[in-house]
């Protein structure tokens, strides 16, 4: 099957256009000590790396939220990949690379809490009792209507910083953060005082969040598509992958900690769960 797409994509890509330099822009992080962007340009690199291409990753001129940078990115302006957690509009909008970057992490969500609630938290013992409580999530995110679906009263913030500051004004109980994400946040400077990361408890649904390129630029996914198979396929997606989170998932205490499994109606039917090596 891979050799088949390597055939393909020499077809689709000239000689010319390999020795081309590829100017890449994907988006600024949201703020200086805003980490998340780290892992998924390393990514993009190791699998452009794979395909012999010559290319430049650069970021964009000004951060961009979640949503804008879609948005521009459907619209063909100022960003040529973005990578967001998928739903069924985002497919139809954008051309998909479905290969889940960060194994299905995404949804293994555990909890920032005010120091003041952790014995609270620590009684939760059922579904029912965690809902009673209000989660903190983005506005535009998927999450907040997967959350929502399973019956939870979601408060939100139009801005990523703010879902911390709500948090620490007590403007909501707990804010559900991804295991990816989560420790690098907690150990910010920037992070107030009052939060916490809870001990025991979380909620996990099925997810995937994708490399998205527009929908006419299939050249573009070819070659992020090719080079992440091969990079699965040596190894290097698993190195970099464990580099990366297996210190965030010691410090998570996975042995002991309980998750919530709740459902995702959000999650398109193409999404690839019968590839066991794609996932965590």
């Amino acid at each position: 099957m891979l050799r088949f797409m390597l055939s393909a994509l020499c077809l689709v890509v000239s000689a010319n256009s390999l020795a081309a330099t590829w100017s890449i822009t994907y988006p600024r992080p949201l703020t200086e000590n805003d980490q998340r962007t780290a892992y998924p340009v390393d990514l993009l690199a190791l699998a452009l790396d794979q395909t012999g291409v010559n290319y430049r990753l650069i970021p964009t001129d000004k951060p961009l939220l979640q949503e804008k940078a879609l948005k521009q990115l459907a619209e063909n302006r100022n960003v040529n990949v973005v990578w967001s957690m998928t739903d069924t509009d985002r497919e139809s909008r954008l051309l998909p690379i479905r290969i889940p970057i960060y194994k299905g992490l995404i949804g293994w969500r555990v909890f920032m809490v005010r120091q003041d609630r952790l014995k609270e938290f620590k009684a939760i013992d059922t579904l029912q009792a965690l809902l009673k409580l209000k989660p903190i999530q983005g506005y535009d995110w998927p999450d907040t209507r997967i959350l929502q679906s399973n019956g939870f009263d979601v408060n939100t913030s139009k801005s990523y910083t703010g879902l911390f500051t709500m948090l620490a004004q007590k403007q909501g109980d707990f804010l559900p953060r991804s295991l990816i994400e989560v420790w690098a946040e907690f150990d910010s400077e920037d992070l107030h005082e009052s939060i916490r990361v809870e001990p025991s408890l979380g909620v996990r649904y099925p997810a995937a969040m994708y490399f998205f390129v527009n929908k006419n630029n299939k050249t573009l996914a070819r070659l992020l598509e090719v080079g992440m198979e091969k990079a699965i396929a040596n190894g290097q997606f698993d190195e970099l992958f464990n580099q990366q989170f297996d210190t965030s998932l010691k410090r998570a205490d996975m042995d002991t900690r309980f998750f919530f499994e709740i459902d995702n109606p959000l999650l398109p039917t193409s999404t690839p769960v019968g590839r066991k090596e794609l996932w965590y």
